[in-house]
């Protein structure tokens, strides 16, 4: 997933309430290069607009209801079908299958449709 993500010019960012060194475990198993860890779900939004601040182009994706102020802050926020309601209601796509390989696909298909 995070290969198709880099193919498509995305930067992915692991934002995560997880101690540090189990977050940055996973992001060198997945490919992940930066790592924001141990951050309390409201100060999620607070990355997100730094992010944004820096003028970067921000999609979250998340699963959970402290991920859901992040998912509404977001440029583009993708929620996971098997997540909780208010995720999914907070983002702008939902991802049905719970597959984060489909966030790509729906990025790609979102870009041919409106030719960005």
């Amino acid at each position: 997933a995070v290969r198709r993500l880099r193919a498509l010019g995305l930067t992915p960012v692991l934002l995560t309430g997880d101690n540090e060194a189990v977050a940055r475990a996973v992001a060198t198993e997945v490919g992940i290069d930066e790592v924001i860890a141990e951050v309390l779900p409201q100060d999620k939004v607070a990355v997100i607009q730094r992010l944004q601040t820096e003028g970067r182009s921000v999609a979250m994706v998340g699963d959970g209801v402290n991920d859901a102020a992040a998912l509404a802050t977001a440029d583009l926020g993708l929620a996971m079908g098997t997540g909780t309601d208010a995720a999914i209601e907070a983002g702008d796509l939902t991802l049905v299958r719970g597959d984060l390989r489909t966030a790509a696909d729906a990025i790609r298909l979102a870009r041919a449709t409106l030719g960005t």
